[in-house]
């Protein structure tokens, strides 16, 4: 029996009234504040302890709004903290409308949100749309049978004649995509791991479902969700095989392209409807979109900008080497491909190794993490901090096997040590535990260097990396020209250095250089060709000390040095 089969109309199935203006809506004031946000990602296992047993908790982030309120951002994104059996550290959900007793209470995440709103932080939820654990209820009873009222919720499909899977379709985690049910005699499809089967988003039940439990999110306050492997929510009709590519992964399969099992037209259609659902509370949808150009990113935010209002680029922030060419190139296309929509940059998060493991050189570490923090702040649109990233935190990757916590990194070692390395805790002091716990032994090792890289001490150093930071980001508050300027590159003969303007319509503009060498630079700008007529420069930020060039004519960087100025008469 073949349980992968359309429905008719999924989308006329979903209710008019499903997506009615609720009555405790949000006013529309500042609709758009998401345009020029900065936004916080918070790891809740590695940010803060405040029972002692190691892991991370919704007590240890309010402890520490005080600290995002100072550092400027406008909203902080959790990751999951529904009850979940943590085979993936919380995206594998078993009930969407709970919090995990290892976090805390739901008394506890409420009084969260008010604490936030009353330092004007806007919360951000992860939703996982893509799939279940196998431990929901609904999993449950649609396992159990072919005939129970969850039979087709999830994607289920007889196997081959000789008992194997269906097709050659590769979990992103490694070997097959299918797990078999003896109970129904048929396999589940899994994108990631078997214990997160996916949902079958052409069941206008399983729609329905899912946006009832974002409304109960946003019945609460929230300010819109983050939506994890959104990309990932339908699969080929026809079950046909992915190409093969050449090569092996991590885990010693062959390479397979995917164009049958990620990003198909249908992703769009839901998309809109999850923009109806959440435009009632003026509310955003942040998207986890890795996509191989800027034409397919452009394609998410809607063709009458009614699906994703953020989708991640990750086009500028994973090139992974300090390269002026590509930087210009995807700059570029981040600010004038998009039609005019904001994009959202991203150098970090909790799935790849941190921003100085990927591009720095281990010499200038605090000047590297100062000039990304230029290319992250500086351009338009929005940005997205992962937490510690504005300290300069670096990984700390497990050295044995028996160490690792990430499954993946079980699977693959030691090609794949997993993701421990980049989600180790918050340093937030040099004492005991860097300040994040007081277990004897917290859930991941503290990063050794946290004596140095730690909050207390940043906050204290003018020069910090921490520092700089602040300032970029109170920038893009006082400057009418960081805040919603004009982006320009600056054409130059010097390709070790990225340049770039961001300019008003009255003609006044702000200069941006950064260094990507660690030899000193010297630079003359003539930006006539730009309609800018002044040449003297005032500074608004520097990655360095006593940083006061006199004019365009001459302005010298220091190695991986970076350089903020307004452009005056």
């Amino acid at each position: 029996m073949r349980c992968l089969r359309p429905l008719a109309s999924a989308s006329l199935l979903v209710a008019a009234s499903f997506f009615a203006r609720p009555a405790n809506a949000a006013p529309a004031t500042d609709r758009n504040w998401y345009r020029n946000a900065v936004i916080y990602e918070i790891y809740p296992r590695s940010f803060g302890d405040t029972d002692g047993n190691g892991i991370g908790d919704i007590n240890g982030i309010t402890k520490h709004l005080d600290y995002l309120k100072r550092l400027g951002v406008d909203a902080f994104w959790l990751t999951p903290i529904y009850p979940s059996p943590q085979v993936d550290f919380g995206y594998d959900i078993s009930n969407y409308e709970a919090i995990d007793p290892q976090y805390g209470t739901m008394a506890d995440f409420d009084r969260m949100m008010a604490e936030a709103k009353r330092r004007g932080l806007r919360v951000i939820m992860d939703m996982v749309l893509n799939h279940t654990s196998d431990q929901d209820p609904w999993f449950i009873e649609s396992q159990s049978s072919k005939t129970n009222s969850k039979a087709n919720w999830y994607i289920w499909h007889d196997g081959k004649p000789n008992g194997q899977p269906p097709n050659n379709w590769q979990s992103i985690f490694g070997h097959s995509a299918w797990t078999y049910v003896p109970a129904r005699k048929q396999w589940y499809y899994h994108a990631f791991y078997k214990q997160q089967p996916d949902l079958n988003w052409r069941n206008p039940e399983v729609r329905k479902a899912m946006y009832a439990q974002m409304r109960f999110w946003l019945d609460k306050g929230v300010a819109g969700f983050r939506l994890d492997a959104i990309t990932s929510l339908f699969e080929d009709i026809a079950l046909k095989d992915e190409p093969y590519l050449s090569g092996t992964n991590a885990y010693g399969d062959k390479n397979i392209s995917r164009i049958y099992t990620d990003n198909l037209p249908e992703v769009h259609e839901v998309l809109r409807e999850l923009r109806k659902v959440v435009e009632p509370y003026n509310a955003i949808l942040i998207g986890e979109t890795y996509l191989p150009n800027v034409q397919q990113l452009a394609k998410m935010y809607g063709k009458n900008n009614d699906e994703l209002q953020l989708p991640m680029d990750t086009q500028v922030g994973f090139i992974n080497k300090l390269s002026v060419a590509d930087f210009r190139a995807k700059l570029n296309d981040a600010e004038t491909k998009i039609n005019g929509q904001p994009p959202l940059l991203v150098f970090a998060n909790h799935d790849n190794p941190r921003v100085l493991n990927r591009y720095a050189d281990g010499k200038e570490d605090p000047e590297i993490s100062k000039l990304i923090a230029t290319i992250l702040l500086a351009p338009g649109g929005a940005a997205l901090i992962y937490y510690g990233q504005e300290l300069g935190m670096t990984d700390n990757p497990p050295k044995r096997i028996e160490d690792v916590q990430d499954p993946i990194g079980k699977l693959g070692w030691p090609k794949e040590k997993g993701r421990d390395e980049e989600r180790t805790p918050m340093q937030w002091t040099n004492s005991v535990d860097a300040g994040f716990s007081t277990a004897q032994r917290p859930w991941l090792p503290i990063n050794p260097n946290f004596k140095t890289i730690n909050v207390a001490a940043e906050e204290s150093q003018p020069g910090s990396v921490l520092n700089y930071f602040k300032k970029l980001i109170q920038l893009r508050k006082d400057s009418a020209q960081l805040r919603s300027g004009e982006f320009a590159l600056i054409a130059s003969d010097n390709n070790d250095v990225l340049s770039f303007l961001r300019k008003t319509a009255d003609g006044k503009a702000v200069l941006i250089a950064c260094n990507f060498t660690g030899r000193p630079q010297t630079l003359s700008f003539d930006l006539q060709s730009h309609g800018i007529q002044g040449k003297h420069l005032r500074t608004l930020a520097s990655s360095f000390p006593n940083a006061n060039p006199a004019d365009v004519s001459h302005v010298t960087l220091p190695a991986h040095g970076s350089y903020v100025a307004q452009i005056e008469p």
